[in-house]
């Protein structure tokens, strides 16, 4: 072999030495910056309650949620009326929803609709449909419905969820059932 050879892949293999040291010093930088990333990774960031900026809120479970809906459903079933029922929670997200059987497509949307009128004011929608005719305008807020029919749920004073029942033949017998629902939760 002579000097010319030798030179040449000596220089060949230091060079690809020095290519996988740098690749692979590529992959640890960006392995390193992903797991940096990770939310996972990151020590939580926890709020400072004496502050004043935190505040607790009472929610419905999903237990008390169904027992309210099925204790209104009863009621209903009981006075041979076919309903649907819907409970929101205190922001008027829906936790439960029981459609009767035999009750009418329209129902249950009604359902709901009075559910989150009612937990949205904190009253009764009887009480509520009262107020339209000083407050026309209220009936056009979207997802409302100011029919008699839908009972808030109230813990010390504040709302944490509405009942709405829909599709017996008045909203007295609607609200009846829902305020049922209420009762089985002991309010």
């Amino acid at each position: 072999m002579n000097s010319k050879s030798i030179s040449l892949r000596t220089r060949l293999l230091v060079g690809g030495i020095a290519a996988v040291a740098a690749t692979a010093g590529v992959v640890g930088v960006v392995a390193s910056n992903a797991e940096g990333t990770d939310p996972a990774t990151k020590a939580p960031v926890v709020a400072d309650a004496s502050d004043g900026n935190l505040q607790q809120s009472t929610h419905l479970t999903i237990a008390a949620a169904t027992k309210a809906a099925q204790a209104a459903l009863d009621a209903a079933q009981r006075d041979n009326q076919r309903v649907s029922v819907a409970v929101v929670d205190r922001n008027g997200n829906t936790l439960v929803q029981l459609r009767g059987d035999g009750a009418g497509p329209q129902s249950y949307d009604a359902a709901r609709e009075k559910a989150f009128t009612a937990v949205s004011w904190n009253a009764p929608t009887s009480k509520l449909t009262e107020r339209l005719s000083s407050a026309p305008q209220l009936a056009d807020i979207p997802g409302t419905l100011f029919l008699g029919g839908g009972a808030p749920v109230a813990a010390q004073g504040a709302p944490v969820a509405g009942i709405g029942v829909a599709g017996a033949p008045s909203g007295d017998l609607d609200e009846k059932f829902a305020q049922a629902g209420v009762a089985a939760l002991g309010g």
